[in-house]
């Protein structure tokens, strides 16, 4: 269950290259609930904070939960994911910390392509570093949602993407995309309304998200989601096998781009 809250917004970092970025800085809060049921009980709440400076992009996201499963049976979850990726794609820095009933663990890493390799350092209190070798085609957080945009653009009905993920497991996923009919996607709850709703194009898509070193063929979970060309996210579904989730945007505050210096 301490996946769950990695889990519930994977889908909305998918995010090569940002050198023309599509992806727009902005700050969105979501309603989590258990369930896809017009009155299925809220559990949490998610904020997904994505700025960018002359130095590149900072991401922080921040989720809360509590789940009771039964009446005497409750569970908390919270993750705060702190990161910093260079305009470029081809890096990554991050701390995470995970709490599941006042139990935490926290790790940092780093992603770096050099040498024509894409090297990850996990980093645990007390523990030996986990080095390893990713998938060249591997995409950094920030830079994989402006890829998905970029193939929804460009009318791709279905493609693959490896990503690199900070929070559910520390490696890639390997994530296949569908685009969907909007008769496919979930309604939108009324309680859930956003108070500034995006604007511009989006497209409903499917992603199923598996082991992207392994090999596997059984999805870990999927994910259904309204992508809008600005890089938000709304009526995000994310189906577990044991559990579903749904995020639904409540707030949301759109960022002017920096004013930097030709290099």
């Amino acid at each position: 269950m301490r996946r769950l809250v990695g889990i519930v917004l994977a889908g909305a970092v998918l995010a090569p290259g940002v050198a023309a970025a599509q992806v727009q800085p902005h700050r969105a809060e979501y309603a989590l609930r258990l369930g896809i049921a017009a009155n299925a009980p809220r559990i949490g709440t998610a904020v997904h904070d994505l700025s960018l400076d002359c130095s590149g992009w900072h991401l922080k996201r921040d989720i809360k939960t509590e789940i009771a499963l039964t009446a005497s049976w409750k569970m908390t979850l919270a993750s705060k994911l702190d990161g910093q990726e260079p305009k470029s794609g081809n890096a990554f820095r991050f701390s995470t910390l995970q709490v599941q009933n006042g139990s935490e663990r926290e790790f940092k890493g780093r992603v770096q392509r050099q040498a024509g390799e894409l090297r990850a350092e996990i980093v645990q209190p007390g523990a030996a570093p986990n080095l390893f070798v990713l998938p060249p085609p591997t995409l950094m957080p920030v830079a994989a949602i402006d890829h998905l945009i970029e193939r929804l653009r460009a009318n791709a009905a279905a493609f693959p993407a490896l990503m690199f993920d900070a929070e559910v497991m520390g490696d890639a996923f390997l994530i296949d995309v569908t685009e969907q009919q909007r008769s496919q996607l979930r309604a939108g709850r009324p309680a859930d309304k956003p108070a500034t709703a995006p604007t511009g194009k989006s497209w409903p898509v499917f992603m199923t998200f598996t082991r992207g070193r392994q090999q596997d063929t059984r999805p870990l979970f999927s994910v259904g989601a309204l992508v809008f060309d600005n890089g938000v996210l709304d009526r995000l579904t994310i189906d577990t096998g044991l559990v579903t989730v749904t995020a639904d945007l409540q707030a949301l505050e759109m960022r002017p781009l920096p004013n930097c210096p030709r290099s």
